[in-house]
């Protein structure tokens, strides 16, 4: 099993789409950002799921449609550690710190 870390920006990143949901639906909040981060829990056990990039990165679609999130991340194999570099919304472009 693979340990899955999530790195600064990501954490970021968390927290922005926790404010947005805090501030569009606030009932939902606590559940929705619970959604993504246990999206990124498959990647223990299947760190290599996510659609290759360059760089030797990775993403993975979490859920879909409004709830819908695409977490960037690197697979270190030869420490079987992942680190989720970044995370936004499936309808946003690109990510918020250009990676």
């Amino acid at each position: 099993m693979a340990l899955v870390e999530f790195g600064a920006g990501a954490e970021e990143d968390l927290g922005r789409i926790l404010a947005h949901w805090i501030a569009h639906e606030p009932a939902a909040a606590d559940t929705r950002i619970r959604e993504v981060i246990d999206g990124c829990a498959v990647l223990e056990a299947h760190p290599l799921i996510g659609r290759p990039l360059a760089d030797e990165k990775r993403e993975l679609v979490i859920g879909s449609r409004a709830r819908g999130y695409v977490a960037l991340y690197r697979y270190v194999e030869a420490v079987d550690l992942v680190v989720i570099l970044a995370i936004r919304a499936q309808r946003e472009r690109g990510y918020a710190r250009g990676l």
